[in-house]
C-alpha cells in the first residue's frame, strides 16, 4: 500500500469518526461503516483494525466511556473481519450485504450484553431488551448504510480521479 493511499484512507476514517461528535440520533453513527471500510480497504491486517479502532477510541474519549465498551469494541472487530472478507469481493451488492450483516451482528451482540447486565435473566427480560432496542436498530442500519456509502463512494471517486490512489493488485506467488 502506498503511503499516500494510507494517508487518504486514514483521513477518511478520521473524518467519519469526527461525525460522531456532532449531534445525531441515537445509534446513527459511522462506527460500523468505519470498521467495514477499514477491513476492506486497508491492505495490512493490523492497520485494518488499528486505524478505525484508534479513531473510535479517540472519539470515545470525547463522548465518554461506559461499561459496554469491551462488547462494542469486540463487535467492531467482527465488522473489521466482515470487511476483510469483502476485500476481494467488493461489489455494490456484496458491500450492501456485509453492511447489513455488520448492523445485525452489532444489534445482536451488544443487546445480548445489555440483557445480561441490565435485564432479568429470563425470557421476558431477553424479549424486553431486544424489543426496546428496535428503534436504535433502525438508526444503526441507516447510519451504517449512509456512512458506508459515503466512505466507499468517496474512495471510488478519489481512485477514479487520482489513479495513484488505487491499490495495486497483489502479485502472484511463484514457486
Amino acid at each position: 500500500m502506498t503511503y499516500t493511499r494510507l494517508l487518504v484512507l486514514t483521513a477518511m476514517v478520521a473524518c467519519a469518526a469526527l461525525a460522531r461528535l456532532i449531534p445525531h440520533p441515537p445509534n446513527f453513527t459511522p462506527v460500523g461503516a468505519m470498521a467495514i471500510f477499514g477491513g476492506a480497504c486497508l491492505a495490512d491486517r493490523r492497520l485494518a483494525l488499528l486505524v478505525p479502532l484508534t479513531a473510535l477510541f479517540l472519539s470515545d474519549l470525547f463522548l465518554g466511556l461506559h461499561v459496554l465498551i469491551p462488547v462494542v469494541y469486540g463487535s467492531f472487530g467482527l465488522n473489521v473481519l466482515l470487511g476483510r472478507w469483502l476485500r476481494t469481493r467488493r461489489t455494490v451488492l456484496s458491500t450492501a450485504t456485509v453492511v447489513l450483516l455488520g448492523s445485525v451482528q452489532f444489534f445482536v451482540v451488544t443487546n445480548f450484553a445489555c440483557w445480561l447486565l441490565y435485564y432479568p435473566p429470563n425470557v421476558e427480560g431477553f424479549t424486553a431488551c431486544y424489543v426496546a432496542a428496535i428503534p436504535f436498530f433502525q438508526n444503526t442500519l441507516l447510519g451504517d448504510a449512509i456512512f458506508a456509502t459515503a466512505l466507499f463512494g468517496t474512495l471510488a471517486v478519489a481512485e477514479r480521479g487520482f489513479p495513484f490512489l488505487r491499490e495495486s493488485a497483489p502479485t502472484a506467488v511463484t514457486a
